[in-house]
């Protein structure tokens, strides 16, 4: 059924459109090619028009991390509008995460003005000859499904309504749109659109019933199957689907690094690290992990079946990637899983094998927790601060309601994760500076929950706390944000290492290119926010800097900063 709204530009046209399309939030980070769009929120303000609701953001990372956490915490697509080719070029290393994390995303940017005429946005500054580029989309044509500049308002409503579609339809990504000012600037006296989308994501899809045959076969044979997964958890339904597979064939699931709760940690078939459980495996499903195992490290055994699960299990968008594949299930994990299921219910399973695999799992899992917990107490009186020790004494102060964003900040293996919702790591392409905006867009979706940042001081400059505090202050967003402070590019010391064992600069511990600095005083940048800030740098007083901190967030809805010393 066709809407009608009275509007006077393309602008305010498309604002109502997103409006209409489900968009809640309209991130921005401005230059004089918002114009049009500042006019047109002016206009719909005086309405009382709020949505899609106005958010600036003084840095673009920061801006598309908001979206991009939004987004993980309640499964809709955002919108992001910066600056034309500068604002792009920003935003490119969250464009890359978002890509690579399968994030949909309505990635937008001014297109500097066309025209050197009288019209309406044409050019009038200096910045409008050089910002031009010949192709801006090249910019980022690598790292979206789908890029284009829209020429006339009334291609508005089809070019929404694809964008918002190819984004969504898995394997799921950022779509670019570029918007000239001459054509925000349109006049328009009315915007008729279709009260539904003229076009829609591409359903869940599941493998053929022969396949799923196949490989349920192969599980009731297993004498043990191991799954591996990094990403499985992005659909919270998939999880429930998971641990009833898990539980009727005795399947260790094992992580190979995690960005959600892909399985619940505190079940007794969690196996931890997947690089300790491949080798030992005759059936190994992968399932949205880009990376199962390092292959010059370890590997399945030459006569394991290897499975691949998941909407990509190709990832066709890797330029290079060999890993082994017996058999390709494409679709929906969710679905495949609950296919699975009940395929290897209708053949039958030895009982009594699954429960001695069980066990066996269990007990592992028991060694595995006690080793964890004996290596955060070797460290519980370490200066620096050890981050086992650190990460332990923060797990006492997590609950249901509190959620986890985590990039190179704590230890995660000493913590319990069981449910969706509750932790969210950094993207497989380890483009750094996702946590600070990411945190503070899944505290926009869920004000009633806490929400911690855990970043390495690396991770908080690339993510661009100042911006972060801002917003936090702005926004009224009171997230916890924990810099863990060593002073050094760790990711860089360790590659140097693995690549030179025994190398001189292993030797001479000289590491050239990565120091920072244990000094900085990142807490007083959230004071700049409004917020609390503390130095930890005595592992005596890791529980009640802790206390204060959470204190501060929930009871008193501050933002508030540790910086801790660590090692």
């Amino acid at each position: 059924m066709p809407k009608e709204a009275q509007v006077e530009s393309v602008a305010e046209a498309y604002l109502e459109l997103l409006a209409a399309r489900g968009i809640d939030y309209f991130f921005g980070n401005g230059g004089t090619d918002f114009a049009p769009i500042v006019e047109a929120y002016a206009r719909r303000l005086a309405k009382e028009e709020m949505l899609p609701r106005p958010i600036p953001v003084p840095h673009e990372i920061t801006a598309v991390a908001m979206a991009c956490g939004y987004t993980m915490a309640t499964g809709k697509p955002q919108v992001v509008m910066v600056h034309t080719t500068p604002g792009t070029g920003n935003a490119v290393s969250q464009l890359i995460s978002a890509a690579r994390a399968n994030i949909p995303l309505l990635f937008s940017a001014g297109r500097t003005p066309i025209t050197e005429g009288d019209a309406t946005g044409s050019r009038d500054g200096g910045i409008h000859w050089a910002q031009e580029a010949y192709d801006q989309g090249g910019m980022v044509r690598e790292w979206v499904k789908w890029d284009y500049e829209l020429r006339h308002g009334v291609d508005l409503e089809a070019v929404v309504d694809r964008a918002l579609a190819i984004t969504q339809t898995e394997p799921a990504g950022p779509v670019y749109l570029m918007l000239p000012r001459e054509v925000l600037a349109e006049k328009m006296d009315k915007i008729v659109y279709q009260e539904t989308p003229r076009m829609t994501k591409a359903a869940d899809a599941v493998p053929s019933a022969e396949v799923i045959g196949q490989v349920a076969r192969a599980l009731a044979k297993a004498t043990n199957p191991v799954l591996i997964t990094r990403t499985v958890g992005r659909d919270p339904k998939a999880v429930p689907a998971l641990v009833e597979l898990a539980e009727l064939t005795g399947m260790a699931v094992c992580e190979a690094g995690g960005s959600y709760v892909n399985f619940p940690k505190t079940h007794p078939l969690y196996g931890g690290e997947a690089a300790a459980a491949v080798g030992q495996a005759d059936v190994v499903i992968v399932c949205e992990a880009d990376v199962p195992w390092i292959p010059k490290r370890t590997g399945p055994k030459d006569d394991a079946l290897v499975v691949w699960i998941g909407v990509d299990p190709l990832y066709g968008r890797y330029a290079n990637r060999g890993f082994r594949m017996d058999m390709n299930l494409t679709g929906s994990p969710r679905l495949t899983f609950q296919a699975l299921t009940k395929a290897v219910k209708e053949i039958g399973l030895d009982a009594s094998a699954v429960k001695t695999r069980k066990e066996r799992v269990a007990k592992a899992g028991e060694q595995r927790r006690e080793e964890l917990k004996k290596r955060a107490e070797a460290g519980k009186t370490q200066r620096p601060i050890s981050k086992a020790w650190f990460s332990r004494c923060f797990s006492e102060f997590m609950d249901d309601n509190t959620v986890m964003v985590n990039e190179i900040g704590l230890d995660t293996s000493q913590m319990d994760f069981a449910h969706p919702g509750t932790f969210y790591g950094g993207s497989p392409a380890g483009s750094l500076g996702f946590a600070v905006g990411s945190a503070l867009g899944i505290k926009l979706a869920h004000p009633e929950k806490t929400v911690v940042c855990c970043v390495g001081d690396g991770s908080y400059i690339f993510g661009s706390g100042e911006a972060g505090h801002m917003v936090a202050d702005v926004q009224h967003l009171p997230v916890l944000t924990i810099v863990w402070n060593n002073g050094i590019w760790n990711a860089v010391q360790n590659a140097t290492r693995t690549t030179y064992p025994g190398g001189t600069a292993m030797s001479n511990n000289n590491y050239a290119m990565t120091a920072l600095s244990q000094s900085f005083r990142f807490e007083k940048i959230c004071e700049a926010g409004g917020g609390y800030g503390e130095r930890v740098d005595d592992p005596s007083q890791i529980h009640d800097a802790l206390e204060r901190a959470f204190n501060v967030v929930r009871k008193e809805k501050r933002q508030a900063l540790l910086n801790v010393i660590g090692a």
